[in-house]
């Protein structure tokens, strides 16, 4: 669910996390402290409670003491001691309420504060009944009362203080029960902690595993599947591609490094293809050097034997038709005699058609080159081959912008028109169709010859330009035409290239060339030179 948020959001979450532990531990330890903070000071507060409550206990028995004494001892002036009977008990009065008030002080400090020893409001009741008691105790007492009326003034107060002393010794009994109860209610109270503790430890663990399974899914398997599959590519795997198991900035950095793989293999492979074509150029352009060192020896010494056995042939032709009479001439020997006499004289001149080709070839170099307009060199070219008897049924489309100037020699580039056209025409069958186009392309001059005729195979385009390669119909040709017109485009800095889908799909030639452009000015001016 949380796979296509950022890692900043992530990493977010696993921050409050973090927080949510430390706080839960944290308010699970100064809970503690506190509860056991509040326990200590309810505990000194009740031990400083405890000797209040002695002193208002001690000076109401005190007051029980005196009133008892006044009760059982008859008034007699001479008594030693009774006189002293009123001092004793006003001087306990006065400081049973003096312990009752600083009792109350505490008590109401205790409350403020809080505290876990059991609850007060019965304590407070007992106190306000004391408080009253006493009250009323001080209200009715006097030195008259003590003088005229000792005996019934007694009598009055003994039940009153009577009811204090209860009231104290209960007060002080369930204060001391109070004190013995502290047991359990610290027991309640650090069993509580002990749970708290557990509880909030558990819940911290379960975060922080939590935590730490988050990152994991998160940040850290991503980051080493990343890695994984970068030391993968690293090392040659060029096929393989990381997976993004999110979508996050690591699937963004998966996909980015993906990427980056493809654009090598593609880099790596244009190079490839290019140290391919590089090589198969370099050793092509060392055959036709071959080719051509052999083409310059070979032609003068073959030209001279070929041409005694052209004149030779053509002599006997001659001599038989003057020795043989028109009925010896009619046989059947000597029409085979003829025969084969024509037959030496077309394969002579055939081979020195073939050692005229070598020649050509090996004079190709640098030559005189000059702006041309490759519109009039197609369009001369068209003009010859059209008209050839072979050609007349086939029909070549023209498509020439009306100015494509190239610094060329204009002799070398009809030769590649010538070669192309021928090719393309020997491929075609009687009504086919040719196609010549002339055109411009950026800084570039594109001559393109399309037939419709009987296709490559890619054997064919693999050796197309290789010196005496030939796969003609007709089974003629030297197989020089092509590899003399890649060696003239490539002298001219250019560069030509061949297409077909396949057998019976027919082909196309492109030849490329660096253009040369004109001012109209320029132009015309040579138009009117």
């Amino acid at each position: 669910m949380l796979d296509h948020w950022p890692i900043r959001y992530k990493l977010c979450i696993g921050t409050l996390l973090l927080l949510a532990i430390v706080a839960l531990l944290s308010i699970s330890g100064f809970w503690g402290g506190y509860q056991y903070r509040q326990l200590a000071r309810s505990i000194s507060h009740r031990a400083a409670e405890l000797p209040k409550i002695g002193e208002l206990a001690h000076h109401i028995e005190g007051m029980r003491f005196v009133v008892s004494q006044g009760l059982i001892l008859p008034y007699l002036p001479g008594v030693v001691g009774s006189e002293s009977l009123p001092l004793e008990f006003r001087f306990h009065l006065n400081e049973a309420i003096g312990s009752l008030r600083a009792y109350q002080e505490l008590a109401r400090a205790v409350d403020d504060f809080g505290g876990p020893i059991g609850d007060r409001a019965h304590e407070a009741d007992m106190l306000t009944g004391i408080a009253e008691s006493l009250d009323r105790i001080s209200i009715a007492d006097s030195s008259a009362e003590w003088h005229l009326r000792r005996q019934a003034h007694l009598e009055g107060l003994a039940p009153e203080v009577e009811r204090i002393h209860e009231s104290t010794t209960k007060l002080l009994a369930e204060m001391y029960s109070r004190m013995r109860d502290l047991q359990s209610v610290v027991r309640i109270e650090y069993r509580t902690f002990i749970v708290l503790a557990w509880g909030s430890s558990i819940a911290g663990v379960v975060l922080l595993a939590l935590l730490v399974h988050a990152f994991h899914a998160w940040v850290f398997r991503p980051l080493k599947v990343l890695i994984n599959g970068s030391r993968r590519v690293a090392s040659g795997d060029f096929a393989y591609r990381i997976p993004a198991s999110t979508r996050d900035e690591m699937a963004e950095l998966a996909h980015a490094l993906n990427a980056m793989t493809d654009r090598f293999v593609q880099i790596r492979d244009d190079l490839n293809r290019q140290v391919r074509e590089r090589t198969k150029e370099v050793v092509r352009g060392e055959q036709l050097a071959s080719v051509g060192f052999l083409a310059a020896g070979v032609a003068h010494e073959i030209n001279n034997p070929l041409a005694s056995i052209a004149w030779s042939a053509e002599g006997l032709e001659s001599r038989l038709d003057e020795l043989l009479d028109d009925e010896t001439a009619g046989s059947e020997s000597g029409r085979v005699a003829l025969q084969y006499v024509r037959r030496i004289q077309d394969e002579a001149f055939r081979c020195k058609e073939i050692t005229e080709g070598l020649l050509d070839f090996s004079r190709l170099g640098h030559s005189e080159r000059r702006p041309v307009d490759l519109r009039d060199i197609v369009e001369a070219v068209v003009d010859i081959v059209q008209h050839v008897g072979g050609n007349k049924n086939k029909t070549i489309e023209r498509d020439c912008e009306a100015s494509v100037v190239a610094s060329v020699n204009a002799q070398e580039m009809k030769q590649v028109v010538l070669n192309l056209l021928t090719n393309a025409l020997d491929s075609v069958d009687a009504g086919g169709r040719v196609e010549v186009r002339v055109q411009r392309r950026g800084d570039q001059a594109v001559l393109m010859v399309r037939d419709h005729g009987c296709g490559m195979t890619d054997e064919v385009k693999q050796h197309l330009f290789e010196p005496f390669f030939t796969r003609r119909r007709d089974g003629q040709g030297t197989g020089l035409g092509l590899s003399i017109t890649y060696r003239i485009i490539q002298d001219h800095g250019g560069a030509i290239s061949a297409r077909s889908d396949g057998p019976g799909h027919g082909s196309e030639f492109q030849v490329s060339l660096p253009l040369v452009q004109y001012e109209a000015k320029s132009e015309r001016r040579l138009q009117a030179a």
